[in-house]
């Protein structure tokens, strides 16, 4: 997988209903947010004029798990993987949300996830003895504040392209490490051989 240079803010959301679906599609694609977000953005940083640009997210939906199972492995395989998801709880007749993040993160285990719910279907407990124990996974009760909403998008898709940069960090200290160790290794054959008189290997 070759998730792209830039910064990740692609986010899946992942709901039977429509109108959540454009609920999410507002607040995430509305430069200019109303509601306790634009009062929040007015408190923060006064006139319109003098606020930083808002952060431009990237978002496709589906309805069912199934439907984003697809979509999750088409983005893996086309090396643009989502940073997260919202998903839905309860999407009849299909996999709830438990068992579609489940699913999705045997295709991409780096995958945030934000279970949305406004029932008590699972306990935390039941949550953790599904999926395990793990700090890509957050709840957000239904109704939800578009502030909300907002904080998770920019909290976890940051963390997504925090830990993709360690990633790529890591990836280059090892091949740099077993660069050196070729070239130490190389260069003792030859001072071996040069001791012994026989041509280096």
């Amino acid at each position: 997988m070759n998730p792209p240079a830039e910064s990740n803010r692609r986010i899946l959301v992942v709901d039977d209903n429509r109108s959540i679906q454009a609920d999410f599609k507002k607040i995430l694609t509305d430069p200019r947010p109303a509601g306790p977000a634009g009062a929040m953005e007015a408190a923060l940083f006064g006139t319109a004029a003098a606020r930083p640009p808002a952060v431009r997210y990237e978002l496709d939906m589906a309805q069912q798990g199934l439907d984003a199972l697809e979509m999750v492995r088409r983005a893996v395989a086309g090396g643009r993987p989502y940073a997260m998801a919202f998903m839905d709880v309860r999407m009849p007749p299909g996999w709830d949300g438990i068992e579609t993040t489940s699913h999705l993160w045997e295709l991409d285990p780096a995958m945030q996830i934000v279970l949305c719910t406004a029932y008590s279907d699972y306990s935390w407990d039941e949550m953790h003895a599904k999926l395990g124990v793990s700090d890509q996974l957050v709840i957000l009760k239904k109704p939800f504040d578009n502030i909300e909403v907002l904080q998770l998008a920019a909290t976890l898709t940051e963390k997504w392209n925090l830990a993709h940069q360690l990633q790529v960090r890591l990836a280059a200290l090892e091949h740099t490490l077993a660069e050196q160790t070729r070239e130490l290794r190389a260069a003792r054959e030859a001072a071996a051989g040069r001791q012994t008189g026989s041509p280096p290997a």
